[in-house]
C-alpha cells in the first residue's frame, strides 16, 4: 500500500493535523511538535494525547513524523546549540507517547570558507570546521542518550553542499554516531539541487547503489517529495509544487513506482497551488502517476 501524504499544520492541536491530512487524501504525516520559528518547546497533555492517538487508529494514519525547528543548529555550542539540543530532547521525549516515530532533522552547519583552497573560478573553498563538527556530533549523542530508544533521530540531506549534509557527509556524522536510532530522509528537491535525478530507472538504480555504498541505504527511513523552483545542481533549496517545477515529472514516477523505493513513506512540502501550504491537488497529481 502506497504511503503518501503531507506536512500539515498543528493550529489547532496536534489532532487537526489528522483531520487535515484525512482531508487531502493522505495517510501518512509530518508536523511540527511547535511553532518551527521560536523555542517554544514540545509538550501535550493527557487529553491531548488520547485526542491524537484516536484519530490517528480511526483514519490509519502511520507513519508520523515530526520535524524539527528551522532554528536547530547543532554544531553550535553556544545559546543556540544549547537550545537546538533541548528543543530535540522535548520532541523526541513525547513522540512515544503519540506514537509518532521521531524527528526529521536539519543538523545546521559545520562549513568554513577558506581562502586558501580557491577554485577555478576564485571563490573560496568551503571545508569541514573539525571543531563545530565535533561539537555536531557530542550535541546529537547528548539528545540520543537523554531521549527513548524508540524515539528515531532522522538526518535530512541538505540542498546546499556549503552547509554540508551531502550523502558522503551523512555517511560519515552515521559512522561516527554508531547508533542505530540514526536514519536518513531524502528530499527530492534537495537531491535534485545537488545533481542528482531520477528520470529514467537507470539513474534511480544508479542511485540506490551509491546509497548502498555509503552504507546509507539500510539507513533510509521516508522520502520528502517535492518539485524544485531552482535549476538542476543548482545547490538551492526552493520547493515547488509537483509538475511546477523545473523537475521533469517521471522523475516521481519512478521513485513512486521503482521496487526498491514505492515501499518507503513519501511525504510532500509544496507550497500548494494556493500557496497555502501542502494540498490535495499535489499528492492527486503524485497518486496519477501510480502503475498498477
Amino acid at each position: 500500500m502506497l504511503k503518501l501524504g503531507a506536512h500539515q499544520s498543528i493550529s489547532g492541536g496536534y489532532h487537526e493535523a489528522l483531520n487535515r491530512i484525512i482531508n487531502i487524501g493522505g495517510n501518512c504525516l509530518q508536523i511540527f511538535s511547535s511553532s518551527p520559528r521560536g523555542w517554544s518547546f514540545a509538550k501535550a497533555d493527557e487529553s491531548e494525547v488520547k485526542l491524537f492517538l484516536t484519530l490517528k487508529s480511526k483514519f490509519l494514519i502511520d507513519p508520523i513524523y515530526f520535524h524539527a525547528s528551522y532554528l536547530v543548529n547543532l554544531a553550535d555550542k553556544g545559546r543556540i546549540g544549547h537550545l537546538s539540543k533541548m528543543s530535540l530532547i522535548a520532541e523526541m521525549k513525547i513522540a512515544p507517547k503519540l506514537k509518532i516515530k521521531g524527528s526529521i532533522v536539519h543538523l545546521g552547519s559545520y562549513k568554513n570558507k577558506n581562502p586558501l583552497l580557491p577554485l577555478l573560478d576564485g571563490r573560496s573553498r568551503v571545508v569541514t570546521d573539525q571543531k563545530k563538527y565535533q561539537i555536531l556530533i557530542s550535541n546529537i549523542k547528548e539528545i540520543l542518550s537523554k531521549t527513548p530508544k524508540e524515539s528515531l533521530f532522522i538526518i535530512e540531506n541538505a540542498g546546499n553542499r556549503k552547509i554540508g549534509q551531502t550523502l558522503e557527509e551523512i555517511s560519515q556524522i552515521i559512522k561516527d554516531l554508531s547508533d542505530n536510532r540514526v536514519r536518513l530522509c531524502l528530499d527530492s528537491c534537495h537531491l535534485f539541487s545537488n545533481g542528482y535525478k531520477f528520470e529514467e530507472k537507470e539513474e534511480l538504480e544508479k542511485f540506490l547503489e551509491k546509497l548502498k555504498s555509503l552504507q546509507l541505504f539500510d539507513k533510509l527511513e521516508c522520502w520528502h517529495l517535492n518539485d524544485s523552483r531552482d535549476l538542476f545542481n543548482s545547490e538551492k533549496d526552493r520547493h515547488a509544487n509537483i509538475g511546477q517545477g523545473t523537475m521533469n515529472i517521471e522523475e516521481f514516477k519512478t521513485l513512486l513506482n521503482h521496487p526498491k523505493t514505492k515501499n518507503y513513506p513519501f511525504i510532500i512540502e509544496t507550497p500548494g497551488f494556493k500557496n497555502e501550504g501542502p494540498d490535495k491537488k499535489n499528492l492527486d497529481i503524485l497518486k496519477s502517476l501510480l502503475v498498477s
